[in-house]
């Protein structure tokens, strides 16, 4: 088995509010212990999926808090720190740190577009902050630059930057990075968790893991023992939800959806300029986690 310091079945957490659109800390507890008890080995908080363009400093550390407070001991608890300020990302880690993240995430900086020797000296700052494992995430859809191959190596040459989350999706690089350096590699888009499992990923940063978390880690000890028929049989059951979680709408949307739809939290509220999902979208969601098993 694979030693990693974020768990290998991980759910990127979406962070609970009220409808008023204040933090819902209770039920943050509530989902963190829900997502423990269904297959996952780590979560990450205050990531994309966590609404994190939308929260504040002060609240992500509150939900941090809250998460460590609740599974802390049973799973890695992995922080998004990650801005496209520098400094910014340098007092975040700083701050989750302190309150007892295990590990932390840190995107490629967004909007202004750094060169790749800017990118390298970001996360080399960052990740000196603390000193806490961290794992680089690579998702060019969203911040306007992908991280090259050379930087990744460049960056495996950090000590404490350990791993990457691939929502680029180049699985033909992926795989001569894996095989030139030690990085731990993740899947960062469900749609191909089993490719990149069957590659030699460790594990996967989930958004269905919300409510598949028991079939993913299934998954990846399958593929561990080599059984890569068990491994299409979960994913292929998992095809439904996939869809309806990740190519709906959005998929923080839909995950909060789905958990409130399972009586996990109360409210699926999102804050601007993200919006609920829609009636239309809820019955596409109920039908494909029922098709998948999983309502």
């Amino acid at each position: 088995m694979t030693s990693t310091p974020f768990g290998r079945t991980v759910t990127a957490m979406v962070t609970p509010m009220r409808e008023d659109g204040a933090l819902d800390l209770d039920g943050t507890q509530r989902l963190a212990a829900y997502l423990a008890d269904h297959g996952n080995d780590g979560l990450v908080v205050n990531g994309t999926t966590g609404e994190s363009a939308t929260t504040t400093d002060e609240e992500n550390v509150a939900v941090v808090r809250a998460v460590v407070e609740a599974v802390g001991d049973r799973v890695a608890v992995t922080a998004g720190v990650g801005t496209n300020d520098t400094a910014h990302s340098c007092r975040a880690a700083e701050a989750l740190a302190a309150v007892g993240a295990d590990a932390v995430l840190i995107v490629t900086p967004y909007y202004n577009k750094p060169t790749q020797a800017g990118i390298v000296e970001h996360f080399r700052a960052v990740v000196g902050a603390t000193g806490l494992p961290a794992m680089a995430y690579d998702i060019p859809g969203r911040t306007g630059t992908a991280l090259a191959s050379d930087t990744i190596r460049s960056l495996a040459q950090i000590p404490e930057l350990v791993a990457v989350k691939d929502a680029k999706g180049d699985l033909f690089a992926a795989s001569r990075l894996m095989h030139e350096t030690d990085l731990l590699w993740y899947s960062g888009d469900d749609v191909l968790n089993l490719p990149w499992l069957a590659l030699g990923a460790v594990g996967v940063v989930s958004v269905v893991g919300h409510v598949a978390g028991s079939q993913y880690a299934e998954m990846v000890a399958a593929v561990d023992r080599g059984d890569l028929q068990r491994a299409r049989e979960i994913h292929t059951t998992l095809i439904p939800a996939i869809e309806a979680v990740m190519n709906t709408t959005q998929g923080a949307i839909m995950a909060k959806a789905a958990m409130r739809m399972l009586g996990v939290i109360e409210s699926d509220f999102c804050r601007l300029p993200l919006l609920p999902a829609a009636p239309e979208h809820l019955d596409i969601l109920r039908e494909g986690l029922r098709r998948s098993g999983v309502l």
